[in-house]
């Protein structure tokens, strides 16, 4: 009993930090958009969608609205940001050089 409880923990510790990872990659995608994109909206809408992956805002969000995403859901939006920001966002744009080549 005492073995599945570590383990449970540690399943959480990780999840926990791949939620944190993502919400910062995702906040630092809206930033770079806000910053030298030609969409800042983009890059606000990012800085928004971000605060579902960080555990304790997604939890304040919960709380206020009763509403909770399912993890599909916030996968599928994951692929979905990592899609736009490949497809229109300032990396692809070519406002970032140095990170494209």
């Amino acid at each position: 009993m005492k073995s599945e409880s570590k383990q449970n923990q540690s399943d959480t510790s990780f999840w926990n930090s791949v939620k944190w990872t993502f919400g910062a990659f995702v906040f630092a995608l809206g930033i770079m958009n806000i910053l030298r994109g030609n969409d800042p909206a983009l890059g606000v809408a990012m800085l928004f969608a971000s605060a579902l992956y960080f555990p304790p805002s997604y939890d304040r969000i919960k709380g206020v609205t009763g509403i909770s995403l399912h993890y599909f859901l916030r996968i599928v939006l994951a692929l979905l940001i990592i899609w736009i920001n490949m497809a229109v966002g300032a990396i692809s744009e070519g406002y970032y050089p140095e990170i494209t080549g």
